[in-house]
């Protein structure tokens, strides 16, 4: 049973996002981000069962719409007088693991080759075609795959191109995707291609918490009687969705909001005209929602806040984040600029019934719209409150108690999607005069780092590009720097990346096999050879070839993989003596750049005083790493051997995590080693523990000045290594051919 998405409160900005996508799709798409067990994946899944049924030709395996049918379904052409069929709006999650073939669809080669007729068989792209494709965990999902959807979400249709045969078929679809920042970002250029952004955080709040458990016991008690509770206000909201969707060809988008749109991207300096459209998209959909003919500075406002902040990302240590202060500077200069428009009468100039602050569409007026009352299970009390898998939601809102001030609302304006009353505020126009988040949502954003300073101040490198004074704090590279490329040595079976040589399902051809279950890339040539000794003994003297399915060879590619780039650090007394630790996180820095353009993941451990310290678990999250940096203290004893003893326990359990992933360990140190007794000794016999896990190792070499010991050069012999200097890594190349780990 589907939680209900009334009951899901306390996200406004998730909501407000989400249901401003399902009036217009064109949107393109919401990106949640926030920490695991925030309601963002119950949220989605309810948003489905608002959406209005589609009718579409009858057997039709793509959903065409009978009024309007697509001349290029590949089920078609279909009559004028198609029957036609109703359905409920679909919601198809794409697998983290999904294969480039299940999402796009497949041409059934066997088929085509032993029968000489072109099937294809539909992806889950067709699948979501006017429905909701949502992708869980989508930066865990590789880039050719993301670039898939997102390029069939901008044009509406997916294109399938294999071995001369194309499909084409219409993929319009709302496109969510959730994530949490922890486990890695999305490149910036992958970031653009969504409409809306939106960040999410748990409550604080005990008695939230408290309301959390209360109402997720409930609905594990009776799902079936929870939902009906709840069943009227989300056919309210399904209702307002519809409206909405019929109003919004009438919304009226005038000069003076246009030049805002204009002056509030130029302000935040965003690239292209991408962000300008989707807030134009945005703002139409906002006055739709709340019953306006006509789009005002607040329909703009909050257009800005929802799609502007991940376009403001250009590399992966700034944080998405939009200052508000500036958003309001802007939107002010615009209209200084023309006093006198008659468009710019801002808040006043509002739909019916927009007397507060809220997203619950045209009739958002009491102080509490309802919500279950005490009686009910789970009823009652504070706001953000229970979800599925034990995610956070909030349940004031509509709900079958009727309106009612008795679950604790502060006098927030809750309309059928509920907005939250913890400060008496949500999303809607009347945001401009203050921070337009709730308190619970400013903190989740603190947490992320999503602020910038004030007054467009200069940021603090330390404190994150945004340099927002709640911002988590990350070490920056110094500009300039770039790192050399280093690869792991022969050919893997990694997942995709731009690392080092692999076999993947993208790339250059480099031979034929026997398909293992559905068949890949058709190698053409392979198949005619395989093929050609048989045709005697099936009969042919003349005419086509006969094939057979066991004739079939796909196509063995090469292309790049990413690695696991493991940072063992020596932070000791030697390296903090001689000032070199700066010049240290430096290089480590431009090498988090390297590995996160590359898409690797990443792991760092550092090792002083008389133990090794792991700072960073395996993650994709170059972010957190840099974040690491800054809390890396320096002093004391080289405890060599236990730094490379660290690496090869955390290697090990990688292995069972991620078996395909190959590792790269860098080991950046001078080769002291002072801890403990005989640490030279020690140190080689933990090399060779090291070495034999099998992981390539490079030893940075840090040792300068006149004197030279070469303990880091022996220490590379012993790890079977290359051996670098620290500026040979950091130096850049007029053309960077890249460094083999392979000695």
């Amino acid at each position: 049973m589907t939680y209900p998405f009334s009951a899901v409160l306390g996200m406004e900005d998730m909501r407000l996002a989400l249901l401003l996508n399902a009036v217009s799709p064109a949107i393109g798409g919401v990106l949640v981000r926030g920490e695991k067990g925030t309601a963002k994946s119950t949220a989605v899944r309810a948003l489905a069962a608002l959406l209005p049924p589609v009718r579409r030709v009858a057997g039709c395996r793509f959903g065409c719409d009978p009024v309007e049918p697509d001349p290029a379904c590949p089920d078609g052409p279909h009559p004028a007088a198609a029957t036609a069929e109703i359905r409920p709006a679909r919601l198809v999650e794409l697998p983290v693991g999904a294969a480039e073939d299940r999402v796009v669809g497949s041409l059934d080669l066997e088929k085509a080759l032993g029968e000489g007729v072109r099937a294809y068989e539909p992806g889950l792209l067709a699948a979501a075609h006017r429905g909701v494709l949502y992708v869980d965990e989508v930066n865990l999902l590789h880039d050719h795959l993301v670039d898939l959807l997102l390029d069939a979400a901008a044009m509406g249709r997916s294109h399938v191109e294999r071995e001369g045969v194309s499909v084409s078929h219409a993929a319009r679809f709302l496109l969510v995707g959730t994530m949490n920042p922890e486990e890695g970002e999305l490149r910036p250029q992958l970031l653009d291609r969504f409409g809306l952004t939106v960040e999410v955080g748990a409550s604080r709040d005990p008695e939230v918490r408290v309301e959390v458990v209360r109402r997720r016991l409930a609905a594990d008690a009776d799902p079936a009687g929870f939902a009906a509770r709840w069943a009227d206000a989300d056919a309210a909201i399904a209702a307002q969705v519809a409206a909405a969707r019929r109003r919004l060809s009438g919304v009226r988008l005038p000069d003076a909001a246009l030049r805002q749109i204009a002056e509030v991207c130029a302000a935040f300096d965003v690239d292209g005209m991408r962000a300008d459209i989707v807030t134009a998209r945005t703002a139409l959909a906002h006055a739709a929602w709340h019953g306006r003919d006509r789009v005002t500075i607040d329909d703009v406002r909050v257009a800005a806040r929802l799609a502007l902040p991940h376009r403001r990302r250009r590399d992966p240590f700034d944080t998405p984040g939009l200052d508000e202060k500036r958003l309001d500077e802007a939107l002010q200069r615009a209209q200084d600029a023309h006093p006198d428009d008659p468009d710019d009468d801002g808040p006043d100039d509002s739909g019916p019934n927009d007397s507060g602050p809220n997203d619950g569409g045209p009739n958002d007026g009491g102080p509490n719209d309802g919500g279950p009352n005490d009686s009910g299970p789970g009823g009652g009390g504070p706001q953000d409150h229970a979800t599925s898998d034990g995610e956070s939601v909030d349940h004031r809102g509509p709900g079958p108690a009727g309106p009612s001030a008795a679950d604790g609302d502060t006098g927030g304006a809750d309309g059928p999607a509920g907005a939250d009353g913890d400060t008496g505020r949500a999303d809607g126009p009347a945001g401009a005069d203050g921070d337009a988040r709730s308190a619970d949502d400013r903190g989740g954003r603190a947490r992320h780092g999503g602020r910038e300073a004030p007054d467009g101040a200069d940021a603090d490198p330390r404190r994150g590009r945004d340099g927002g004074a709640d911002a988590q704090p990350v070490a920056v590279p110094r500009g300039g720097l770039t790192a050399r490329l280093l690869t792991a040595p022969g050919v893997g079976d990694g997942v995709p990346g731009r690392r080092s040589r692999a076999r993947t399902g993208r790339g250059r051809t480099t031979g034929a096999r026997v398909p293992n279950g559905r068949v890949g890339a058709l190698h053409l040539p392979a198949t005619v050879r395989a093929a050609a000794p048989h045709q005697a003994s099936r009969g042919r003297l003349t005419g086509p070839l006969r094939l057979r399915p066991d004739d079939v060879r796909e196509a063995v590619r090469e292309g790049r993989e990413g690695n696991l780039v493991l940072f063992v650090v020596d932070a000791s007394g030697s390296m903090g003596a001689r000032q070199r630790m700066t010049a240290v996180k430096d290089a480590v820095l431009a090498l988090l750049t390297d590995a996160y353009q590359r898409r690797d993941k990443v792991a760092v451990i550092a090792f002083r005083g008389a133990d090794a310290r792991t700072l960073l678990p395996a993650t994709s999250s170059v972010l957190a790493a840099s974040t690491r940096l800054t809390e890396l203290p320096t002093g004391g004893r080289t405890p060599l051997a236990e730094g490379l003893l660290a690496a090869a326990d955390l290697l090990r359990v990688e292995r069972l995590r991620d078996p395909k992933r190959r590792p790269l360990v860098l080991v950046v140190t001078d080769g002291r080693a002072t801890a403990g007794t005989r640490p030279l000794d020690r140190a080689a016999g933990a090399a060779t523990v090291l070495a034999a896990t099998g992981a390539p190792c490079v030893v940075v070499d840090c040792e300068s000045g006149p004197v030279r010991l070469n303990l880091a050069r022996r220490l590379a012999t012993q790890l079977n290594a290359p051996h670098h200097p620290l500026a040979a890594l950091t130096h850049p190349p007029a053309r960077d051919a890249g460094l083999p780990v392979a000695a």
